[in-house]
């Protein structure tokens, strides 16, 4: 495998005008995470490129004041993504129009997610078992808009049905700029262990011209070395590995960039500040109530807790309290605590 090769065309890697340097790292999208003020922390610490949650065409099209709320970007983030999901093709053209208007630098494709209120309904993952559509829907979004359309998708809808070498050609040849592969099928859902293999194929794949993004299990800065190394792609994505942990983008960046330099990671109390402050920014940008809770997630999954002996009962506070000062004070007890 030619190595050389791959990390030549990563350091040109190119989404539409939006250029990157050598193997960039991206906060993958998700619902109920990459809130504003998450997506802004990532950014600081080194995301090359950030998404929003995902939006539903339908809900979008219908003017659902919770889902415009999610088109909300700021210049600080950019270069940011905006990913739209559905299972209708004027209703996905119609929300990537609006989409635009929102100015992000991109819009992506959910064809990937795999829970049964996405995927169940034909859209997103569910997508992968109606091909002649979701071409269909790829090549009328590339052609409404004009900012850089991309996609994300599986290997395939199950093990029975690894379409992924075949679709990626189809998908490039509808117009999209970059793709991005989650290395499990969609009867996996989050299940067993990513497969990257067949990611490395599609990269390999001479009529791919396209950047090929990674994602999929990528928890540290040694594993997303290896796929650079192992796989060859342009770039990749972590996803579930950020819950609580914003930093690992600083971490990722560091070790990709002195492989050989001993780097200091944040100390227990840094950490606790980055999520103080994602609390902060959480509830100013969106209100007390749905800040408070969409920063519960991060605290509930975030490792610096996990060595901190008879927890539970603090943790089940800190997820119960309702008030931004309730919530801090929690979180300064344990400081003091372990002071």
């Amino acid at each position: 495998m030619n190595y050389q090769l791959f990390y030549t065309f990563a350091i040109k890697m190119k989404i539409g005008e939006i250029e990157f340097g050598s193997q960039p790292v991206f906060l993958a999208p998700m619902e109920d995470v990459t809130d504003i003020g998450f997506r802004l922390l990532c950014k600081r610490f080194g995301a090359s490129m950030v998404y929003t949650e995902f939006v539903s065409a339908e809900a979008l099209i219908r003017d659902v004041k919770s889902t415009i709320q999610k088109l909300t970007i700021a210049d600080e983030e950019r270069p940011v993504g905006i990913q739209i999901y559905g299972r209708d093709i004027e209703a996905m053209v119609e929300a990537a129009k609006i989409v635009e208007q929102a100015g992000p630098d991109l819009i992506d494709l959910n064809f990937g997610c795999p829970v049964k209120k996405v995927a169940g309904k034909g859209a997103g993952a569910g997508m992968l078992q109606n091909i002649p559509k979701m071409l269909e829907i790829t090549r009328k979004v590339v052609d409404a808009v004009k900012l850089p359309v991309t996609v994300k998708t599986r290997l395939g809808w199950n093990h029975e049905q690894l379409i992924i070498t075949s679709l990626a050609d189809q998908l490039q040849d509808c117009g999209i700029q970059a793709l991005t592969i989650h290395g499990r099928t969609r009867s996996q859902m989050y299940t067993g262990t990513a497969d990257w293999t067949l990611i490395g194929e599609v990269r390999r794949n001479p009529r791919i011209h396209i950047p090929i993004i990674g994602n999929g299990d990528i928890t540290s800065a040694e594993e997303a070395k290896a796929a650079f190394d192992t796989y060859g792609v342009d770039a990749i994505m972590i996803g579930r590995a950020t819950f609580g942990r914003p930093w690992i983008f600083k971490e990722v960046r560091d070790y990709l960039d002195h492989p050989s330099s001993e780097t200091s990671g944040f100390s227990f109390n840094q950490k606790l500040d980055i999520l103080e402050e994602l609390l902060r920014l959480n509830v100013e940008r969106i209100d007390e109530k749905r800040g408070i809770l969409h920063t519960r997630r991060h605290l509930a999954a975030t490792p610096i807790f996990k060595s901190i002996p008879n927890f539970r009962q603090t943790r089940i506070a800190m997820l119960r309290a309702e008030t931004m000062p309730e919530l801090l004070g929690i979180l300064e007890d344990t400081r003091r605590l372990l002071g």
